[in-house]
C-alpha cells in the first residue's frame, strides 16, 4: 500500500538538465547518456516522479561517466505522479502497473542489444522495483540493483537468477529492515546467485534520489555501491 513516504521530498523537474539527450528506445522516449564506445549498458528505472527528475538525471550521468551507456525510458508515457487531491496516488498507481513496465522494458532491452551493447544491468529506485526483479528472474539482464524497493516480496527474491544488490533504508515503511533481512537470508541460501544487501542508517525511503542535505553522504555511498556492483557484473 502506498503511503506518505512515496511522496516525501519531491524532486525538482527540469528536463533541460543533464549531458544526455532524449531519443526513442523500444518505442519510448528515453533519456540517454553514454560513455563513448561503451558496450555495457545500464537500464535506470525511476520512482513515481518520472524520468525528468533532476537528481535522477544526475545519477544517470554519473553512471555514464563510470563507463556505461545509460538508458532511462519514460515508462509513464509523460504522466509522472503529481500531487493532486482529485487523483490520489492509489488512483495513479492503477494507471501505471508494474506488469506494464516489465512488458515495456523488454523491447527497450532488445533495442539496446541491437545497438551492439553486449551486457545490460538494471538499477531501480522505489516504485519500479517490481520491474527490475521481474527482469532478474528471466535473465533479460546480467545484474540488478534495487534501492529502497517497494512491492517486492521474499517470493520474488526466491526466483531471482542474476546477481542482485539490495540497498535498504533504516526508515522505510515499504521495505523495513526486517524485510530486507529476509531478502538477505534468501540470497545467502542461493549459492548460485551472487547477492549483496546493505541497510543504510538514519535515512528514509527514496533517499538515493530524493535526498535532503543530511542524506547526501549516504546517497553518494549508495551510488558508489551501485557503480561497483555494475562494474563487477555487467561485463
Amino acid at each position: 500500500m502506498a503511503g506518505p513516504q512515496c511522496c516525501a521530498n519531491p524532486p525538482n523537474l527540469n528536463p533541460g538538465v543533464g549531458v544526455g539527450l532524449v531519443q526513442k528506445l523500444g518505442g519510448l522516449n528515453t533519456y540517454v547518456t553514454d560513455s563513448t564506445h561503451s558496450k555495457l549498458a545500464v537500464l535506470l528505472v525511476f520512482d513515481i516522479f518520472g524520468y525528468e527528475a533532476l537528481n535522477l538525471r544526475k545519477l544517470a550521468d554519473k553512471i555514464a561517466v563510470a563507463g556505461f551507456y545509460v538508458a532511462v525510458p519514460d515508462f509513464f508515457y509523460g504522466d509522472p505522479y503529481v500531487v493532486n487531491p482529485e487523483r490520489p496516488l492509489q488512483a495513479w498507481i492503477k494507471d501505471h502497473g508494474t506488469d506494464k513496465g516489465f512488458d515495456d522494458a523488454k523491447p527497450v532491452i532488445q533495442d539496446l542489444k541491437s545497438k551492439g551493447l553486449s551486457a545490460i544491468g538494471a538499477v531501480r529506485l522505489f516504485f519500479s522495483a517490481k520491474v527490475v526483479v521481474q527482469l532478474a528472474k528471466c535473465e533479460f539482464i546480467q545484474a540488478a540493483v534495487m534501492s529502497h524497493p517497494s512491492f517486492v516480496t521474499p517470493d520474488d527474491i526466491n526466483w531471482v537468477e542474476v546477481p542482485i544488490a539490495i540497498l535498504g533504508a533504516e526508515i522505510d515503511q515499504f521495505s523495513p529492515p526486517s524485510l530486507v533481512k529476509q531478502f538477505e537470508e534468501i540470497l545467502t541460501a542461493k549459492s548460485e546467485v551472487d547477492g549483496f544487501v546493505k541497510i543504510f542508517p538514519k535515512v528514509s525511503h527514496g533517499w538515493t534520489v530524493r535526498y535532503d542535505v543530511e542524506a547526501v553522504k549516504c546517497a553518494d555511498e549508495a551510488h558508489q555501491n551501485m557503480l561497483d556492483w555494475s562494474a563487477k557484473h555487467v561485463k
